[in-house]
């Protein structure tokens, strides 16, 4: 009930947060938002019924169309369409660690508060939350639902301090953030309400009600250059539920006066969603731009107007004509606008698809070594790889260690390499990569699985940090994944923000590994580079995805097109009971998950068996990253047939075979992975 109880409290922000609505309004422009003061006026927990009208709880508030994909006496969570749910309705992302440390007086104050809280006695629920924070000053659930509480009774500045406290508490809670943005735009300080919901949407970068509620804000901030940019980021991935977007941008649009690209955003908008809450006014604002239109049209006809004598009648229509010619095509322009209502609402069966949109599964499987050159040129005074159609080459990177240690001082003559079976036609390049400055992404698991390992796998995770980073031009981040994926440390050199950051997360919920890995791999490529980095991607984690919309195929990609190499760390324990599925080999599917998505990537795989051996496996994985070598050959008897072809690379050293982690084969045919990209 306690837990529960944690997660509805954090979700009140979005509550209140959908109550936002936006309608066409006559005047300077065709959009006209509410203000905040009154909408928030509405319950929090069921919204007021289009056009107005008294709530259960005894509120009365004038909310036209609801532009959140939310109307009538329904809540967020059951009225949105499944597609569109966050992530952070389920527990990991709502809960904090200090929470979990809660003295019981506090909880069951916290627990009283709630209830009232659900049933709209915001005064009596302010009572119980009040004492729940005097017992216990760092309940951050609590503070975030007697700000709630606060914002309901149109107590904002209250709201935003105990929203702010929140936040002070415990800095990864993308809902706090929200909270305080709510609490902001209620005070109609738009500047800091757009900083703090986009500090919400860092931290859940993949969430679409955040990214909804960034453009409502920045669009309340007229910052309507960043509306345009982050309906656009949205847009560019799957966002089924998510297509209110177009309506903040086409808003955008409007208030820079631009008829043209508003239209195409409402267009796009009744493509993608025509039974958004918003399609009516969509419609309504397309009939008023064709008019625009229309009027500014016949405006342009118009003879200029002249200081002499007026020209015979034959040279132009009199403004009588014009009016009536105004007319007519205003009656026509609304009778288009209602056929098109009516075709859109007969086709909903199947629902539009959006065709400008560029998805993960559009692009196919995941891009290995192929028939393209690897060549080696000078830039800036650093060595590059660039793709040259000439000569089929390929480049595989791969690591070597001895007992467990990195090995940094290979050459070309210790190397022997295989593909196909058959030695190269010819090695052309060979170079140690030991030295590159390391780009770090490191996602770790926090879902509920973990539980009862977790803290030892965070003490794990920060000593890695610690002894991979070792040059001050390496930078990391830090992912922690279950139900929602969270950006909780940035790209960063500062070892004690990182050792925060992970000690911040809290074990609940499910997994969406496969979101996290592709999310941390376009991270990875779009980080502008001036030299060449080692991109690397570090997954602790049991391997068990069940939260993702992107699939391990996709993950796979999304690396393979950024030449990012993931390295795999199971924490699974040995003894652990799970399915089978490799006849004569006793793997478990979530390590086999891992296994494949190193592999495939160029990385590896490692397999511990205990929490014990984590540290192990960890410290072996941090010898690997630091002996990582590049070579290119000329595959003999190369065709493109598609066909795939084993790579077999050994390593000795003074007479001493050297373990090797490289990727396992490729297939003919298909674009190089190995070129550095800087």
């Amino acid at each position: 009930m306690f837990k529960r109880a944690l997660q509805a409290a954090f979700l009140f922000a979005f509550l209140v947060f959908l109550t936002y609505s936006a309608a066409p309004q006559r005047g300077a422009g065709h959009f006209a938002f509410l203000p905040y003061a009154v909408v928030a006026k509405q319950s929090p927990l069921h919204i007021g019924a289009v056009g107005g009208g008294s709530d259960p709880g005894g509120f009365n508030g004038a909310v036209s169309t609801d532009l959140s994909l939310v109307s009538g006496q329904q809540t967020m969570w059951s009225a949105a369409n499944e597609a569109s749910r966050s992530p952070l309705e389920g527990p990991s992302g709502s809960v904090s660690k200090l929470d979990l440390k809660a003295p019981g007086k506090a909880r069951r104050e916290y627990e009283k508060g709630y209830q009232l809280l659900m049933k709209k006695d915001y005064k009596g629920a302010v009572e119980h939350l009040g004492v729940a924070v005097t017992v216990y000053p760092d309940f951050v659930a609590a503070h975030n639902a007697l700000g709630s509480a606060y914002l309901a009774l149109g107590q904002n500045d209250q709201a935003r301090d105990q929203f702010a406290k929140a936040v002070s508490l415990d800095d990864h809670l993308p809902t706090s953030f929200l909270n305080l943005g709510c609490a902001q735009l209620a005070l109609k300080d738009y500047h800091a309400a757009q900083a703090s919901v986009q500090k919400a949407s860092s931290i859940a970068p993949l969430d679409l009600q955040l990214a909804t509620a960034l453009t409502y804000a920045q669009f309340m901030n007229q910052d309507y250059g960043a509306v345009l940019s982050s309906s656009h980021q949205v847009h560019s991935r799957k966002h089924a539920g998510a297509a209110i977007v177009h309506f903040y941008a086409a808003a955008a649009f409007d208030s820079q006066n631009n008829l043209e690209e508003e239209q195409s955003e409402l267009q796009t908008l009744l493509r993608e969603d025509p039974k958004s809450p918003a399609a009516e006014s969509a419609r309504q604002v397309l009939a008023q731009i064709k008019i625009e239109q229309l009027r500014r049209e016949a405006q342009q006809k118009q003879p200029p107007v002249v200081a002499e004598a007026a020209k015979p009648a034959e040279a132009g229509p009199t403004p009588e004509q014009v009016a009536a010619q105004i007319q007519a095509q205003i009656q026509l322009a609304k009778q288009d606008a209602n056929e098109e209502k009516q075709i859109a609402e007969a086709d909903v069966d199947p629902p539009p698809r959006c065709a400008d949109c560029t998805s993960l599964a559009s692009v196919g499987g995941p891009a290995v070594p192929g028939h393209a050159a690897l060549t080696t040129e000078r830039s800036s005074g650093s060595t590059s790889f660039t793709l040259r159609s000439v000569v089929d080459e390929v480049a595989v990177f791969f690591s070597a260690t001895d007992h467990g240690k990195s090995v940094t001082d290979l050459t070309r003559e210790d190397v022997g390499i295989r593909d196909d079976l058959k030695s190269p036609v010819a090695v052309t390049g060979f170079r140690n990569e030991a030295q590159l400055p390391l780009r770090l992404g490191i996602v770790i698991d926090t879902s509920e699985s973990v539980t009862s390992r977790f803290s030892f796998e965070q003490k794990a995770a920060i000593d890695f940090l610690q002894k991979v980073l070792t040059d001050k031009n390496d930078l990391a981040f830090v992912i922690g994944v279950a139900n929602s994926v969270l950006l909780v440390q940035d790209f960063t050199s500062d070892q004690q923000r990182m050792a925060h950051a992970i000690n911040q997360l809290v074990p609940a919920g499910g997994t969406a590994l496969w979101d996290a890995v592709s999310f941390a791999a376009d991270k990875l490529t779009n980080r502008a580079e001036t030299q060449p980095v080692a991109r690397i991607l570090v997954v602790i984690s049991d391997g068990n995805d069940n939260s993702s919309s992107a699939t391990l195929k996709e993950a796979i990609a999304s690396a393979e097109r950024g030449e990012v190499f993931v390295y795999t760390v199971s924490t699974r324990e040995a003894n652990e009971v799970d399915d089978y599925t490799m006849v004569g080999e006793r793997v478990l599917i979530g390590d086999r998950s891992l296994k494949v998505l190193a592999e495939h990537t160029g990385g590896a795989a490692f397999m511990p068996g205990s929490v014990t051996g984590l540290n192990r496996g960890l410290n072996e994985l941090q010898q690997v990253i630091r002996s990582r070598y590049l070579i290119s050959y000329k595959p003999a008897a190369f065709k493109h047939d598609g066909k795939y072809r084993e790579i077999d690379i050994s390593v000795q050293k003074s007479g001493h075979k050297l373990h090797v982690y490289a990727r396992k084969g490729y297939y003919a045919g298909e674009k190089v992975a190995g070129a550095s990209n800087f």
